[in-house]
């Protein structure tokens, strides 16, 4: 194959020639990917040719789209009827044999394929324990178990594995095979990373470890949640759902034990005349400052559309920010139709943005991930629609942080779900900081002899090397900061109001 060079330029229009680059380097990646293929063996080459046709479709995508993925200037504010609050939905509790109706059309999917790295885990992040010895699959099961149980019906849990996270969870998901509640799993597909400068994967093979099976290496990765459509599809888990009388599923991130079942939205999904059965549901919940970086709805070209701070022109991405102006923010809490999956999937018709992710390997290679997002496909959806939901429906645990304020006494913990006590005066959160000595779970959990009281706590800062005693009460504000080569223990039985507790452990009121 001839190499293009800057002479070309002459013998056309810049346009000719950015077509004709386009062109070789798709043709460069077919070359690869066919190879890739001849070296797996029949063991994994039918399973990876599905992921290519998958990949390839994705990276010729990404070679026509220059610049920002929206035009600003198109931008509106979604029309009201677009987005409905949650309490114009009605409370009133139905029959309970209505419940169980509408329950038997659900499947749950749980996003799975992430790692707990960032917090110092190995394995998948779903086996974090984040409450009386409870993990975020074992919350899950509990609280759709608790749902059957209670009105008689069958929801099955289904999740969505990477292939960094499908063989631990499969070891773990033998302590369930003698409950009741079915539990599907399929697999995300595997991509291969992408050399940025020759746009061509870094992998020579698939590659087999000691035990047979392909070693995928920092050579591949999952591509993102947006994947969930067609690993759906290609597993054949789709047509299972459907023949089992499944219409929805309440997609949702398994680190966010806000996301349960809900049966006001479900009633509102199962409930509508066929013409205008709503495909796509988005949960959205009011921006705070910590969310501005958060995706929003928005209308553009008469379509309602997630807009992410990705796909914000640089000139514009302190407005995306601002709360006054996109108030709202998308929590990935998903209710889809799956024969509109099927349907878009049959017609090649389901449109979502490339994310381009940019990483630097060990040894300093400079690679992209072409990645999808799963809100993304709302506008190819029929009627979809956004629902404006409580906060309490958005509890992810992404740090540390996050993770004391679940094990704390604001939370009580109740078949699998949690609520804010009752005990506490206001329905905020507090606003919790731990500082890098608190990072990894290990070293979190080292730090306290005991979860402080945290009932009548506004704001809590910790920096440094610090612990915390049994029976401690912090309420109000409080900020801890112990020096470079202090240490501060928090005597057990200690209450803190308003104080801030430096490296000398003087302690002042403020």
């Amino acid at each position: 194959m001839s190499t293009l060079t800057v002479e070309d330029l002459t013998t056309g229009a810049m346009t000719e020639f950015q077509e004709k680059l386009r062109k070789q380097h798709e043709e460069s990646m077919c070359k690869e990917l066919d190879e890739l293929l001849a070296s797996s063996g029949d063991a994994h080459g039918q399973n990876s040719k599905k992921d290519f046709e998958g990949f390839k479709r994705l990276f010729q995508r990404f070679l026509q789209v220059k610049g920002p993925a929206v035009d600003w200037a198109k931008i509106s504010r979604p029309p009201e009827d677009a987005i409905v609050s949650y309490e114009s939905m009605g409370a009133e509790e139905p029959p309970a044999k209505d419940v169980a109706s509408c329950l038997n059309k659900l499947a749950v999917v749980k996003l799975n394929g992430g790692l707990g790295t960032s917090m110092g885990c190995k394995g998948p992040k779903s086996l974090i324990s984040v409450r009386n010895e409870n993990t975020f699959l074992d919350l899950t099961v509990k609280q759709i178990e608790h749902l059957n149980k209670t009105y008689d019906a069958d929801v099955p849990l289904v999740l969505m594995n990477s292939f960094n996270t499908d063989q631990e969870t499969q070891k773990i998901l033998l302590k369930y095979k003698h409950h009741r509640l079915k539990i599907h799993t399929f697999n995300q597909s595997r991509y291969p990373r992408i050399n940025k400068e020759s746009l061509l994967p870094i992998a020579k093979s698939l590659g087999l470890n000691a035990n047979g099976n392909a070693d995928w290496g920092e050579a591949w990765y999952p591509p993102g949640h947006g994947d969930i459509y067609a690993s759906l599809y290609n597993s054949g888990l789709l047509e299972r759902l459907l023949a089992e009388g499944k219409e929805y599923i309440f997609v949702s991130n398994i680190d966010n034990l806000g996301a349960t079942v809900d049966l006001r939205i479900l009633r509102r999904l199962v409930g509508q005349s066929a013409d205008k059965r709503c495909e796509f549901v988005m949960e959205v919940t009011d921006k705070t400052r910590a969310d501005v970086k958060g995706g929003t709805l928005i209308r553009y070209e008469d379509r309602l559309r997630l807009l992410e701070i990705a796909q914000v022109p640089k000139d514009h991405v302190d407005e995306f920010k601002s709360v006054s102006k996109f108030k709202i923010f998308n929590t990935n809490n998903l209710w889809i139709s799956l024969s509109a999956i099927k349907r878009l999937i049959d017609d090649s018709a389901l449109d979502m943005e490339v994310i381009v992710n940019h990483k630097t390997l060990e040894g300093g290679l400079n690679v992209i991930q072409l990645e999808t997002a799963v809100g993304a496909a709302i506008k190819s959806f029929r009627n979809a629609m956004g629902i404006n939901v409580p906060r309490s429906r958005f509890l992810p645990v992404k740090t540390s942080s996050d993770l004391l304020l679940v094990m704390s006494n604001l939370y009580s913990l109740e078949a699998g779900s949690l609520t804010i006590s009752r005990k506490r005066e206001f329905l905020t959160t507090p606003h919790v900081k731990l500082g890098s000595s608190f990072t990894k779970v290990q070293d979190f959990l080292a730090r306290f002899d005991s979860i402080p009281d945290m009932l009548e706590l506004d704001h809590l800062t910790v920096s440094g090397d610090v612990t915390f005693g049994k029976n401690v009460s912090l309420k109000g504000t409080v900020i801890i900061i112990a020096n470079h080569g202090d240490r501060i223990d928090i005597p057990a039985g200690a209450m803190l109001e308003n104080k801030i507790v430096s490296g000398n452990l003087r302690i002042f009121d403020h």
